[in-house]
């Protein structure tokens, strides 16, 4: 009988004896096992779970087969890698850069890179490189099987990859794989190191490793570096160089010391470096002792075809194909083989260069004016707000000329009041937490909200409280003036750039509701100021030029927040690689709340600190800004099809510290009205020369007037008149009978009905402050209090503050921003 047949009979009993298991069991026993099966599974004679248990003797047949493929996998795979030529491998290739339109703007590459024997470089680099990257170097396998197999787990649960551990797996690395941490190139990375380590000697290796390594400024090798950092060859570096060049091999971008961001990390590797070569009896302590200051590199060579803006478009780009594609690092650029097609247009870029170059040649003489003309800095972006591409850049003067840091992307420059417009957007949208709605939520406001702007005034918090100073007194914030100002509207405190009412107005908003609010614009969080501070909404914050026209290109475009781009394709050895080119924007900001902030920026580009911009001849909106002790001046100005940025600043280039406008072109002060503005409208006369004029917009109505605590009623306090000239026009004279003195500027018939009109009924005044024959400004000279004197002239450059305050701020920096 065959098994089939004896179980159904075994099945036939177990139920004619009540189906119990044991007789079917017994049954199948006696019958024996029938035909012999080469595998005894599911397992004769077994019942239950027992039956599909492997036996000890299975479990080892299971084990010695799989190990036995394994280690034929494993030989098969050794047998047939093939370890390539070197010298064939470690050739450069160029990346190439192009222009928006296709044609080609630079390349760079060419082979920095000289081989070179192993007693052509310095013993103390070899020394130095062994103890900081693979003190077992020597005697070890080539293997680190530890490494390998922490980096495959990382890779695995999609962590942080890591990169090879022993110098001979680094040396495979660099000369035969690609830089990509994928699992089938530590697949590779392992076999060629095990064929690697056999077939080559350790000094051999080593001389492979130091002349494929790449060590920063586009050197790749011993020699090249040697070369770039010190001006001398490889065989003559001392300890000391010797030391901060394998500091480099950790990752050239971290801490090649000539970024003043890793000096000091760079020395802290470099005194490591020292201490291990002690340690690994390299050198001796009296010989660590000898090296005391830290070797600094000669200045950076640049390439000829890097001049004028090359080099710092250059930078931008490469500093976004890093951060979109994780596997392309500096390394990765600098090895060639990719060309990068850019959004930079040629002819824009030349053209914010020229404007530049002009206003500087026209205001700053160094050799008349040394101590005030030197060392001026501009840096500034333009940007598409439709989708969030850059144009054009500024970054310096060129690294021909010993610039090269690049100013369009700087960080350390505070925005002064370029930064009020995000609190107006905040209020807006987000509310004043001074009043509710009816869903109780914070009111949201308009730009007739009336706030007190007089010099000097105390600040409150949204309960009534005073803010208090660091030394316990209430504090009080300045304007660029020390009139008397009133309460003024939104629209006219951001036309004239006062201080007061937007220290006030940040705290009614919550300071980081306006820090969320930057950020949602396409401000990095990084780069703002402590939001707790009472001087945050006055541009305490360093926002660099590319990310302030992003932010005013949220506006522009109605509220979509596009991020800045500057690549649209990547190609690496001819394949195209994923995630590059424009991003679908986000929403950041409420159409009706865009649109309602732009139109109180026209009015400063028309009426305000920024009529310089008048001389486009097309609608503009924007905002200037001045900072503390006058270290920095800013226009951000757009149009609705390009939005610009430009900063000025001064700066020591040995120190990097930043130093004072005062005085810089024979004038007593720098405002971002005046050359930075200038700036602008030249660039954008010819950027925008082929375009159409377009106008913003039509706002519509948002939020409601929610005027600050104490501001007069409407019923017997006029609206603050928007000004038809700019706030440098003269001021119209009270009649004789009047002690004479100066008033701010004086309205015509002209206004803005809605905004700034004080309606069809004149106001009433009694006749004793000011008589039916003379003129004045409602909430100026014709207040229900006694006019107070203003000074001599208008305010002309905004709210930048000209002296100390009675407090400073906890946390914070008084006037640190003004116009």
């Amino acid at each position: 009988m065959t098994r089939a047949e004896m179980r159904k009979v075994a099945q036939k009993k177990g139920k004619a004896g009540g189906g119990r298991r044991g007789e079917a069991a017994a049954a199948a026993a006696a019958a024996g096992p029938g035909k012999k099966r080469f595998i005894d599974y599911p397992r004769f004679g077994k019942t239950g779970v027992r039956r599909w248990l492997p036996s000890w003797k299975q479990w080892l047949s299971g084990f010695l087969l799989v190990f036995g493929c394994f280690v034929g996998l494993v030989f098969y795979l050794y047998e047939t890698t093939e370890v390539p030529e070197l010298n064939k491998l470690v050739q450069g290739q160029n990346t190439i850069y192009y222009w928006a339109d296709g044609s080609e703007m630079t390349r760079k590459g060419q082979t920095n890179r000289q081989i070179v024997e192993l007693q052509d470089i310095s013993p103390n680099l070899q020394n130095a490189v062994i103890a900081a990257e693979n003190q077992d170097f020597r005697t070890d396998s080539g293997i680190d099987p530890k490494g390998m197999l922490r980096a495959v787990y990382n890779m695995a649960k999609g962590g942080e990859t890591q990169g090879a551990s022993t110098i001979t797996q680094q040396y495979v690395k660099n000369a035969y794989l690609s830089q990509e941490q994928t699992l089938s190139r530590k697949v590779k990375e392992f076999f060629i190191t095990l064929k690697i380590n056999q077939q080559k000697g350790k000094p051999e290796i080593l001389k492979g490793y130091l002349n494929t390594s790449w060590f920063g400024r586009g050197a790749n090798g011993a020699q090249a570096a040697a070369q770039a950092y010190y001006g001398v060859d490889a065989k003559d570096l001392n300890v000391c160089q010797s030391a901060m060049l394998a500091g480099l091999l950790k990752g050239a971008a971290y801490y090649d010391p000539t970024n003043p961001a890793n000096k000091e990390r760079a020395q802290g590797r470099w005194s490591w470096i020292l201490d291990q070569m002690v340690k690994t009896k390299a050198i001796t302590p009296d010989e660590r002792a000898k090296c005391t200051a830290f070797p600094n590199p000669v200045l950076l060579k640049p390439s000829s075809n890097m001049n004028g803006e090359i080099s710092y478009l250059v930078d931008t780009a490469n500093k976004y194909v890093m951060a979109s594609d994780k596997t392309i690092t500096q390394q990765v650029i600098d090895r060639g083989g990719l060309k990068i097609y850019t959004t930079f247009e040629k002819d824009k870029v030349d053209a914010l260069k020229k404007a530049v170059d002009d206003v500087k040649a026209e205001n700053l003489n160094p050799q008349k004016r040394p101590d005030n003309d030197t060392n001026i800095q501009f840096g500034s972006a333009s940007i598409r707000p439709s989708d969030g591409a850059i144009i054009a850049l500024y970054g310096g003067d060129g690294v021909e000329n010993g610039h090269f840091d690049n100013n369009a992307d700087a960080t350390g420059v505070q925005v002064g009041s370029t930064f009020k417009p995000f609190v107006l957007a905040t209020a807006m949208q987000v509310g004043v937490q001074t009043a509710k709605g009816d869903d109780g939520k914070p009111k949201r406001i308009n730009a007739d909200s009336r706030y007190l702007a007089d010099d000097l005034s105390e600040i409150r918090k949204p309960d009534g409280s005073l803010v208090i100073g660091d030394d316990g007194k209430p504090y009080r914030q300045k304007n660029e003036d020390s009139a008397k100002h009133g309460y003024v509207s939104l629209r006219q405190a951001m036309q004239y750039s006062y201080n007061v009412p937007f220290v006030q107005l940040n705290q009614d908003v919550g300071g980081q509701n306006v820090a969320d609010m930057a950020v949602q614009m396409g401000v990095k969080k990084e780069s703002l100021a402590d939001p707790k501070t009472a001087t945050f909404p006055l541009g305490t914050s360093t926002i660099s030029p590319i990310r302030m026209a992003t932010a005013y290109g949220t506006l522009a475009a109605s509220g979509k927040e596009s991020e800045p781009y500057s690549v649209t394709k990547v190609e690496l050895n001819g394949v195209e690689r994923p995630g590059f080119g424009k991003k679908d924007p986000k929403v950041a900001l409420e159409p009706v709340v865009a649109d309602n902030v732009t139109d109180v920026l026209v009015n400063v580009a028309a009426k305000g600190t920024g009529t310089k911009t008048k001389d486009l001849g097309r609608p503009v909106a924007g905002k200037t800004g001045t900072t503390d002790q006058n270290k920095s001046a800013w226009w951000v100005g757009y149009t609705p099809q390009l939005v610009t940025s430009v900063a000025m600043w001064r700066e020591d280039p040995t120190k990097h510290e930043r130093q004072s406008l005062n005085g810089t072109g024979g004038k007593e002060s720098i405002h971002g009205g005046d050359i930075p503005t200038d700036v602008f409208t030249r660039y954008m006369k010819v950027a925008l020369a082929n375009e159409k004029k377009l106008d913003f917009p039509t706002p519509q109505p948002v939020g409601s007037e929610v005027d600050s605590s104490g501001a007069p009623s409407t019923a017997t306090a006029a609206a603050t008149p928007t000004m038809t000239d700019p706030p440098s026009a003269p001021a119209q004279t009270q009649q004789p009978t009047q002690p004479t003195q100066p008033l701010p500027p004086q309205p015509t018939p002209t206004c803005v009905p809605g905004v700034d009109c004080p309606g069809d009924t004149q106001p009433t005044h009694p006749p004793t402050k000011a008589p039916p024959t003379s003129t004045c400004v409602p909430l100026f000279g014709c207040s229900t209090q006694q006019p107070t004197p203003t000074g001599t002239t208008p305010p002309s450059g905004g709210g930048k503050p000209t002296g100390k305050p009675t407090q400073t701020p906890t946390g914070g920096t008084q006037g640190a921003a003004g116009q």
